[in-house]
């Protein structure tokens, strides 16, 4: 299903413009499900999103949300 997800959404996005004709997703797949009564927060967040890694980078952010939701993970395979 993800491999789907990402086959489809790399056309749409190809699709949106010269600028992102050499877009590619990373190899791997990861879901997270957000709580329905927090989908606002999330779509907020999407929209400033270039203004939190500015603070912290993503790869800062997404260790700390794994930690804080107690995912386990191998570091090796994260950012491949």
């Amino acid at each position: 299903m993800l491999q789907e997800i990402k086959r489809k959404s790399s056309q749409w996005i190809k699709n949106q413009g010269e600028q992102y004709s050499t877009f590619y997703w990373q190899d791997g797949y990861g879901i997270f499900s957000v709580n329905p009564s927090e989908v606002e927060k999330v779509v907020e967040y999407i929209d400033s999103q270039h203004e939190h890694h500015k603070k912290r980078t993503f790869q800062e952010e997404f260790l700390a949300f794994l930690k804080k939701y107690k995912v386990d993970y191998d570091e090796r395979y994260l950012w491949q």
